[in-house]
């Protein structure tokens, strides 16, 4: 199933950032500093963040009018 002992252990480390869970609270349940989290989930987290990003940019042109300025609410 798994080809290296840590392959499951990185797979649900893994999961629960993309599930939204906090860094921190994963670290805790990993049992890492959240230093060691964000040095060997990098590449992950950098990718939630994009997609964050993503969302971001795309709600706030949806707030905006055809104009390009704020719509009143």
């Amino acid at each position: 199933m798994a080809k290296r002992p840590y392959d499951l252990r990185h797979a649900g480390i893994s999961f629960w950032l993309a599930s939204g869970v906090d860094p921190a609270e994963c670290a805790r349940r990993a049992g890492q500093s959240i230093q060691v989290l964000f040095r060997y989930y990098a590449k992950f987290l950098a990718e939630a963040r994009n997609h964050a990003n993503s969302l971001i940019e795309e709600s706030m042109r949806r707030w905006e009018g055809p104009d390009g300025t704020a719509q009143d609410t």
